[in-house]
């Protein structure tokens, strides 16, 4: 559904036949917000009841970790070692990416993808992972996981 809204003739330039005492930037700025949110308003979901999952699709996790910047080298060497372990010895870890936030490098962001929900148990289970939990449990000092529904996963090898 398009929607249009006809000019008024004679109107200034800049100025915007929805609100006139609005700038046309800032009724564009509000319209663009409007039609996002309504194109997404169907993905989301108001339930506690999960999207299913399509057949096939890896389990994907996302975390959200803010580390003591007094500890920050510390953390990214036991990380690095975490993440290599887990990529190099679990057949169904099929990839982590780890990155920092531009200008705070204390904000990490993780992109966990699995075979399966039981390759992800699997994975918190193994001894690499309980070292490295035992290692930084010192280091975060703010941690959120979030779970997913993967939409489309697409990669170029």
């Amino acid at each position: 559904m398009r929607l249009r809204i006809k000019p008024r003739q004679n109107m200034p330039a800049g100025q915007s036949a929805i609100c006139p005492s609005f700038p046309q930037a800032h009724v564009t700025t509000h319209m663009n917000f409007f039609k996002i949110t309504i194109a997404v308003l169907p993905l989301l979901s108001f339930s506690d009841t999960a999207l299913p999952e399509e057949p096939g699709m890896p389990y994907v996790r996302i975390a959200e970790l803010e580390i003591d910047p007094v500890q920050l080298d510390s953390y990214h060497a036991a990380v690095k070692e975490e993440i290599g372990t887990s990529v190099r010895t679990e057949p169904g870890v099929l990839a982590i990416y780890a990155v920092a936030e531009k200008g705070s490098p204390t904000r990490l962001r993780f992109f966990e993808m699995y075979a399966d929900e039981a390759a992800y148990h699997a994975h918190i289970g193994s001894p690499h992972f309980r070292k490295y939990v035992a290692i930084t449990k010192s280091m975060i000092t703010s941690r959120k996981l979030i779970d997913t529904v993967p939409i489309q996963l697409s990669a170029k090898r």
